[in-house]
């Protein structure tokens, strides 16, 4: 896990609409630092614009550390009380177990399938 060879990991967040909900496609890390800090400011940004309902796309995030936990876990309420809700799609099996640990998985509802999570707001 070191930085030893000089390699920061890095957060990519792409967004797409389809209708009033928003899919995140997450591609990278998210971990103490720069990457938790881009998905802070991503879910903020979204928030802010009254984008609340979100699917996180986690099928191309290798790793999670608690510090991605606790901007997820942060972000919940903000979007709850906004009439929204977060969404997870597709975690890779490290970042599932990391889900199942914290218990954010019993939180926030874990999808496999995309359409099925689109669904899952009507």
């Amino acid at each position: 896990m070191g930085g030893s060879n000089g390699y920061m990991p890095s957060l990519i967040a792409n967004y797409r609409q389809l209708g009033s909900i928003t899919i995140v496609d997450l591609r990278g890390s998210i971990v103490l630092g720069e990457t938790s800090l881009t998905l802070r400011r991503t879910l903020r940004d979204l928030v802010d614009r009254g984008r609340t309902k979100i699917i996180l796309n986690f099928s191309q995030v290798d790793s999670i550390d608690s510090a991605g936990v606790g901007e997820l876990a942060g972000a919940y309420l903000p979007i709850k009380s906004s009439g929204g809700d977060l969404k997870f799609l597709s975690p890779t099996e490290k970042v599932h177990g990391v889900l199942r640990i914290t218990q954010l998985d019993q939180v926030f509802e874990v999808h496999r399938d995309e359409q099925t999570a689109i669904d899952s707001f009507s």
